[in-house]
């Protein structure tokens, strides 16, 4: 028996990826940019345990089964088959964030799951190959193994880190603006687009382009340029969703009204830039010292339920002499 703990923190792609070059291997079709949020963060423990005849999965204090299990048994499958294993896991994991409403617990919770369960059964990987192992299970789970900003290439097999949290410190301000989990879920969603959206081919074909001005602008620390091609890239996401049959429209009233109040910030002087992942939350990029007066302003939005506030979070790691927790 042998148990590991790890830590990782959600990101929000500051350049969207939506769609796979390849379905099978999970590659991106397009290359992304993340920020990784020190707010927002998943703690999973696996316990492996040869008395176990298959996997269990505990998530946020409730046992799971159907695809949400089988998909962390296709993972813990990945890492056995690396440590020539077949013992099977228990695995506990909790968000301190809501699960599967948009705000990339998919991301922070694969990353947990690849690093603690590497560890738990004698695999001493890189981060590399921790990401990689991610990116099989959920592609911007790849970017939530690094901290602060992050890329993901179009068809890499793992990400890489583009810049440390010093050198540019930034401030997203996560308005959240509905509970529940998302009526249609992302790999859905790109499918849907993929297959039925007329503009899908025209976001395959720009997006690469807003990505290398994302990049420079963030690596020659040009907030404005940063801000406006970030919202570009999430637009252009949301419209070829639009245009799905049937459309997938993540948008809500208080989701167009936070974005407004954004626009009416920057009219104001208050350099601030919105973007969206595929749900109706509101993520709001700003300068550290404008994030308290940013924050204020979300929270006057009607419907806005909270709002939390980030700054560029660690790379995954893993807990070390912790206990592991009685599944309930």
């Amino acid at each position: 028996m042998s148990q590991a703990i790890a830590i990782a923190h959600s990101n929000i792609a500051l350049a969207k990826y939506w769609g796979k070059a390849n379905v099978e291997q999970n590659l991106t079709a397009v290359p992304s940019l993340s920020m990784t949020l020190d707010a927002l963060s998943t703690r999973t423990e696996v316990y492996f345990d040869p008395a176990l005849s298959e996997d269990e999965l505990q998530l946020d204090g409730k046992q799971q089964s159907g695809r949400t299990k089988l998909r962390v048994s296709q993972l813990l499958d990945r890492i056995r088959a690396k440590a020539d294993t077949v013992c099977r896991a228990r695995v506990i994991s909790s968000n301190n964030f809501p699960t599967a409403a948009g705000l990339a617990s998919s991301a922070s919770g694969f990353a947990a799951l690849a690093m603690a369960a590497s560890s738990a059964a004698g695999l001493r990987l890189s981060s590399a190959e921790i990401s990689s192992l991610s990116r099989a299970s959920s592609a911007s789970a790849a970017r939530s193994v690094f901290g602060a900003y992050v890329a993901l290439n179009a068809r890499a097999l793992s990400a890489e880190p583009v810049l440390n949290p010093d050198e540019f410190p930034l401030a997203m301000l996560v308005a959240v603006t509905a509970k529940g989990p998302k009526k249609v879920g992302s790999t859905e969603g790109m499918t849907r687009t993929a297959q039925t959206s007329p503009y899908y081919q025209a976001w395959l074909d720009r997006a690469p382009a807003v990505y290398d001005r994302i990049r420079v602008a963030l690596l020659e620390k040009q907030f404005e340029a940063l801000g406006e091609a970030v919202e570009e890239s999430a637009m252009m996401m949301h419209a070829s969703m639009l245009a799905a049959k049937p459309a997938i429209r993540y948008f809500r009233d208080v989701t167009i009204a936070a974005m407004q109040r954004v626009e009416d910030l920057r009219d104001q002087g208050i350099p601030a830039y919105y973007t969206m992942d595929a749900g109706p939350h509101v993520k709001v990029l700003t300068l550290p010292e404008h994030a308290e007066v940013v924050e204020r302003e979300l929270r006057s939005v009607a419907q806005i339920q909270d709002v939390i506030s980030c700054r560029p979070g660690p790379a995954a790691y893993l807990i070390g002499d912790a206990k592991v927790s009685e599944a309930k």
